[in-house]
C-alpha cells in the first residue's frame, strides 16, 4: 500500500462561494443514435427525459417521479417524436448536454432543437428553430393507448411480483387530441395493490388509518404545440412495443416552443424565457456548490462520470418522491438492457413504488459532501409520509411502540406483499417470511443519520423529522425487550443490555445474534442526536469482535445461522457509521476486517451496490481505493457513460453511481470525530487534483494537490 498521506486542515475552510466560478465541460455526440439505449439524460425539478436522435427524428421519453399506477408501477408519461422534412440532422450533426445550464442542444444543417425542464415546476420545453420554413410532424406516442395485460415475466415492474392475480392490467391512459394541443392523464381505480397488501398482511382492522398514496391517484399533462395542428393518429412499433401516435403537422415551421406541462392542476405555466433563465441560473449555482477537477489521465474518466452522474441526481432535485436506485427517471426500452426482456418502456426490475432501502441509501449519502442537502428532502419526506403506517403496524402486530420499517418496503410503508411471504395461522404476522429479509429492520436508521448530518452540514431544520428518528429508535428498544420476554422472564441480559435476536446483518448474516451493523447504527444515531431521554444508549450492546489468525477483527455478529447474500455488514461500523476509520481509535481492527476476514475478502467487488470502494478509502488503503473507484465509475456499457450497467438491479444503476460518488469523496476529504479535516487521505499523491466539497459546521472546503504537494487558498 502507498504510504497514507494524512493532512489535517484548519485554515482552508470557506464560508461561502469564494473562488472563481466553475464551469463543467459539455458532453457532446457528433453522430446519431441507434436506439433508446443510446439516449442522453435531461431534466429538472422531478422530470427526466431520455433524449436521442434516430434516423433523423428527435425522440425523447418523459418521466416524472410519482407517476404510479394501480399496480405501483412507475409509468412513463410517453414518448415525443419530432420529424422535420429534409432530414436536417443528416449533416453537421451534434447533440450536446450543457451541464452548466441543464439543457440538451441538438443541431444539424438548417435546424436546431433545445430541450430543458424547468427546475421549479414539472414543465418541459422544446424550442425548435429552422433556417427556412419547412414541414414538420410532432407526435405523442403512447403504448398505453390500450389496456395491457401484465405477464408473469413482467411482474418485477410492479408490486405484485409473483403474487400477480390473473388478468391484471396496466390500464390505458385517457389521451385527448385538440386542434393545437393534447391532454393525457392516468386515473387509478379505487382498488389497488395497496388494498391487497393491507388484507394479505392482516392489517384490515386498521386499514382506515393507513396512508395510501396510489388509490384514486390521477396524473397527466398537457402538450401545447404552437403552429402545429392535429393531423391524424397512426400505429407503429418501437423496439418490442406497439404504440399509437397522435400526429400534429406544421406546414411552415420556422420557430415553435412546445410546452409539456406535467401538472394536473390549472396553475398557470411559466413562460419559456423565464423558465430558461431561472433554470440555467439554478444549474450554474448547482455546479458552484461543489466540484472536482483532475488532469491525471487515470482519474479523468472517473471524475468526468462523477460529474455526469451528479447531473442525473440533480434532475430530480425537488421531487415529491426520491430518485429510485433502479434507474431513477432514465430507464429505457428493457430489451436493450436484457434481450430477453421484450416488454414496454415502463419495465424495470425491483419495482416502481417499491424501495430497496439497502440500495436506496447509497443514492443519498453523497449529497452531504456535494452540498446538495436540499435535494435530500424527497427521500426524508418519503419516510415521513410512511411513518404513521410503520407505527400503526408495530402497534397492531406486537402491541408496543416504535416504527418498524422493513426492507423491500412499499411507498406506503408496508412490506412488499410478495416479499412479505406466506404466513400460517399463529405465526408472527409482523415479520417477513423471507430468507433474505426476515428481521431486517435497521435500514431506516441510515436515513435518520442522514437527517442529523444534514443539519450539521447545511443547518437543515430537523424539527419535522424528530418523530421519525424517535420512533425508529424506539422500535428497537421496545421490540427486543418484547422478544426477550417471549423467550424468558428478563427483558435485558445480565449486563442490562438488549439482546438483538433474532436479527440480521444486512440481508447476509441471518438469524444473527447482536449483528455489528445494527449495534453500530443504534449507537451512532443516538450519539449524533444527543437526545437519549430514556437511557437507551446504555442498553446497546458492544460491537462484537473476534480473532482471525491472531488479529482482532469486527465480527458480523456474535453468531448466526447462515449466510444468505454477499454484503459485508462487519464493515458497516466503518461506513456509514464511522466508529472505525482514519483518525479514529483501533484503525487496525477495521483494516484487519477488510484484509483478513475471509467472508469480506470473498465479497470484495465494485459491482452495483458493493461498498468496498468506500471502505478502502475510509481506511486509507489508497491503492485499493484507487482501483475500486476507477472500476466503480468506469464508463457504463451504454452510450452515455454514466448510464451504468444493471449490476444487481436495473440500468442505469443509480446506487452504483451513488456508491462511486461516496468513494471518490472519501478519497479526497474525511473528518476526525472532533471535526478536524483530512485532505486527500486516500488519494494517490501523484494524481494532481483540486476540489470543493462540504464538511460539517457549514464548512466549504477547497484544496489542491499538485505534484504531491498540498496547497490551499482563500479568496
Amino acid at each position: 500500500m502507498k504510504r497514507l498521506l494524512f493532512v489535517f486542515l484548519s485554515a482552508i475552510v470557506f464560508f461561502g462561494s469564494l473562488a472563481k466560478d466553475y464551469y463543467p465541460v459539455d458532453y457532446v455526440w457528433t453522430s446519431q443514435s441507434h436506439n433508446s439505449s443510446e439516449s442522453m439524460p435531461c431534466g429538472g425539478c422531478d422530470v427526466g427525459m431520455n433524449v436521442w436522435v434516430e434516423n433523423g427524428d428527435v425522440l425523447f421519453y418523459i418521466s416524472r417521479s410519482g407517476f404510479f399506477d394501480e399496480n405501483n408501477t412507475l409509468l412513463k408519461a410517453g414518448r415525443i417524436r419530432l420529424h422535420i422534412d429534409g432530414n436536417p440532422f443528416a449533416e453537421d450533426f451534434s447533440q450536446r448536454l450543457c451541464l452548466d445550464d441543464g439543457a440538451v442542444y441538438i443541431k444539424g444543417k438548417g435546424a436546431e432543437v433545445k430541450l430543458w425542464a424547468d427546475v421549479f415546476s414539472p414543465v418541459v420545453f422544446m424550442d425548435i428553430r429552422t433556417a427556412k420554413r419547412t414541414k414538420a410532424v410532432l407526435s405523442f406516442e403512447s403504448w398505453r393507448y390500450r389496456d395491457r395485460q401484465i405477464t408473469k415475466n413482467e411482474v418485477q415492474q410492479c408490486s405484485w411480483k409473483w403474487l400477480l392475480p390473473k388478468s391484471t392490467y396496466t390500464f390505458a391512459d385517457s389521451i385527448v387530441p385538440n386542434a393545437d394541443n393534447l391532454t393525457f392523464h392516468h386515473q387509478n381505480r379505487k382498488e389497488t395493490v395497496f388494498d391487497f397488501t393491507v388484507d394479505y398482511e392482516r392489517l384490515s382492522a386498521i386499514k382506515a388509518q393507513l396512508y395510501d398514496p396510489i388509490g384514486f391517484l390521477r396524473w397527466g399533462g398537457k402538450i401545447t404545440m404552437p403552429g402545429f395542428r392535429f393531423l391524424s393518429t397512426s400505429n407503429g412499433q418501437y423496439a418490442s412495443t406497439d404504440y399509437r401516435a397522435w400526429n400534429y403537422r406544421n406546414d411552415a415551421l420556422r420557430t415553435s416552443v412546445v410546452t409539456i406541462d406535467l401538472r394536473e392542476e390549472s396553475t398557470p405555466s411559466v413562460s419559456a424565457p423565464i423558465s430558461r433563465r431561472r433554470s440555467a441560473q439554478w444549474w450554474h449555482a448547482f455546479w458552484q456548490r461543489s466540484w472536482i477537477e483532475t488532469d491525471h489521465a487515470e482519474a479523468r474518466e472517473m471524475i468526468r462520470n462523477y460529474e455526469l452522474f451528479r447531473y442525473i441526481l440533480g434532475c430530480n432535485a425537488y421531487g415529491q418522491w426520491p430518485s429510485k436506485f433502479n434507474g431513477s427517471l432514465f430507464t429505457f426500452d428493457p430489451q436493450y438492457v436484457d434481450s430477453t426482456k421484450t416488454f414496454t418502456p415502463d419495465f424495470r426490475m425491483w419495482g416502481g413504488g417499491t424501495m430497496t432501502a439497502q440500495n436506496q441509501r447509497l443514492v443519498y449519502w453523497p449529497m452531504l459532501k456535494s452540498g446538495d442537502v436540499d435535494m435530500m428532502r424527497s427521500q426524508f419526506d418519503t419516510y415521513l409520509r410512511m411513518l404513521p403506517n410503520a407505527v400503526a403496524r408495530t402497534r397492531h402486530y406486537w402491541g408496543h411502540g416504535g416504527a418498524s420499517f422493513t426492507e423491500q418496503i412499499e411507498n406506503f410503508g408496508l412490506p412488499n406483499p410478495a416479499e412479505y411471504g406466506k404466513h400460517r395461522e399463529g405465526m408472527d404476522y409482523g415479520t417477513e417470511r423471507n430468507a433474505w429479509l426476515e428481521y431486517l429492520w435497521d435500514t431506516s436508521l441510515e436515513f435518520c443519520q442522514m437527517i442529523l448530518l444534514a443539519h450539521q452540514y447545511e443547518g437543515l431544520d430537523i424539527t419535522p423529522y424528530e418523530e421519525l428518528i424517535s420512533q425508529s429508535l424506539r422500535f428497537f428498544d421496545e421490540h427486543y425487550r418484547y422478544l426477550a420476554l417471549q423467550r424468558g422472564t428478563k427483558a435485558l441480559n445480565s449486563d442490562g443490555k438488549l439482546t438483538l435476536f433474532p436479527a440480521s446483518g444486512c440481508e447476509t448474516y441471518k438469524m444473527a445474534y447482536n449483528p455489528s451493523s445494527t449495534i453500530a447504527a443504534l449507537r451512532t444515531v443516538l450519539t449524533t442526536w444527543g437526545r437519549d431521554t430514556t437511557g437507551m444508549l446504555s442498553r446497546i450492546p458492544d460491537i462484537p469482535l473476534h480473532t482471525i489468525t491472531g488479529d482482532t477483527c469486527i465480527a458480523p455478529a456474535i453468531c448466526w445461522d447462515r449466510i444468505q447474500n454477499s454484503e459485508t455488514p462487519q464493515l458497516y461500523p466503518v461506513f456509514p457509521w464511522r466508529i472505525y476509520g482514519l483518525g479514529r481509535p483501533h484503525l487496525d481492527i477495521a483494516r484487519n476486517t477488510y484484509l483478513k476476514d475471509l467472508h469480506a475478502i470473498a465479497m470484495h467487488s465494485s459491482k452495483g451496490w458493493k461498498q468496498d470502494n468506500i471502505w478502502a478509502a475510509c481506511l486509507g488503503l489508497t491503492d485499493e481505493a484507487m482501483r475500486l473507484n476507477r472500476e466503480k465509475m468506469a464508463n457504463g456499457p451504454f452510450r452515455f457513460p454514466a448510464f451504468f450497467d444493471r449490476g444487481f438491479d436495473w440500468a442505469p444503476d443509480i446506487n452504483r453511481g451513488g456508491a462511486g460518488m461516496i468513494g471518490i469523496q472519501e478519497m479526497l476529504l474525511q473528518e476526525t470525530p472532533d471535526g478536524e479535516l483530512m485532505l486527500f487521505p486516500a488519494w494517490p499523491k501523484e494524481w494532481n487534483c483540486r476540489f470543493r466539497l462540504h464538511a460539517t459546521d457549514g464548512r466549504i472546503v477547497e484544496a489542491e494537490i499538485c505534484n504531491g504537494i498540498i496547497t490551499h487558498h482563500e479568496r
